[in-house]
């Protein structure tokens, strides 16, 4: 069946980019609603942003959804996978301001704020999005695929030159706990030269180490270090999981990524819903119908990625 919140949700923070201060309260939903964003301060447009890949406008920086009106929200990728890593399908998110708060940079504040808050079960089915057949996006050397699988599963490879970093691959599926317990917690990350940039250019203003990894060569600056030996590319799992959530219902499918990012997954949604025949959107009332036991299988990214 469908989820909502029990109850209403208050947070404030900064936003990454602008360096301001953010608020937004996280309110319950309807059947059959999906999630929304409702921009208190915007005055004589319409206020409203719907969380859709079509609604996507911007993936440079962050995910950033916009309305015709040409009203926006950034920075909605961790909040979008907290959603989908605690099942909620309808909620309606206020906020008085162009970002969502980055809070520590990773999904872990806005879970914990949902699952205090009370998840509850709505009188309606819920609609997976069944992908039926292999689709796949390929750019600038990044790479992103969908492939058929009975539960939702990510693998994902990431190369980065940083010896702090390096190549990192994981693969898992997301049933259960899974992304609460192993992926939630996973913070954004950058280089040291590349955030100076950005603030130069007026971005990232409200970055820091206290909502990011930043590493310079073989150095993580963070006091404490990494929460995960292989935090960088859990972060990446945690980004596509929110990116996902975009596609308006919960994935039954596999989805593979090789330096991939906001872009390609985007690039990747609008692939799969443009195949005939390529998905099916599915009701059930028991969550356990989109999965089931794990089989094993080879890494597909080491089978066909050199």
């Amino acid at each position: 069946m469908q989820r909502t919140l029990a109850r209403t949700v208050h947070m404030t923070g900064i936003g990454v980019h602008k360096g301001e201060k953010a608020t937004i309260r996280i309110l319950p939903a309807p059947c059959d609603y999906g999630i929304r964003f409702l921009r208190t301060d915007v005055i004589g447009l319409d206020q409203v942003v719907e969380a859709r890949y079509d609604a996507v406008v911007d993936t440079a920086l962050c995910t950033r959804i916009g309305n015709s009106d040409g009203v926006s929200v950034s920075t909605i990728e961790h909040l979008m996978a907290a959603f989908a890593g605690c099942g909620i399908e309808n909620a309606l998110v206020e906020l008085d301001g162009p970002e969502i708060p980055i809070m520590d940079g990773s999904a872990a504040p806005f879970v914990e704020a949902l699952t205090e808050a009370g998840i509850v079960e709505q009188d309606a089915k819920l609609r997976v999005l069944r992908v039926l057949s292999s689709v796949s996006v390929e750019h600038e050397g990044r790479f992103a695929a969908l492939h058929p699988s009975d539960a939702f599963e990510i693998e994902f490879k990431i190369d980065f030159e940083d010896e702090a970093i390096g190549v990192q691959h994981r693969d898992a599926r997301f049933t259960g706990d899974c992304f609460i317990q192993d992926y939630a917690n996973s913070r954004t990350f950058g280089r040291l030269e590349e955030i100076e940039k950005l603030r130069s250019l007026g971005f990232a203003r409200g970055g820091s180490l206290d909502n990011a990894v930043v590493v310079n060569g073989s150095e993580v600056l963070n006091e404490g270090g990494l929460r995960h030996q292989d935090e960088f590319v859990r972060h990446k799992m945690l980004d596509a999981v929110g990116d996902l959530a975009l596609a308006g219902a919960p994935v039954v499918g596999r989805y593979c990524g090789v330096k991939s990012g906001h872009d390609m997954t985007n690039r990747l949604l609008h692939k799969l819903f443009s195949t005939p025949g390529a998905w099916r959107f599915d009701e059930v009332t028991d969550r356990s119908a989109v999965s089931s036991d794990y089989a094993d299988r080879a890494p597909y990214i080491e089978a066909v990625v050199a």
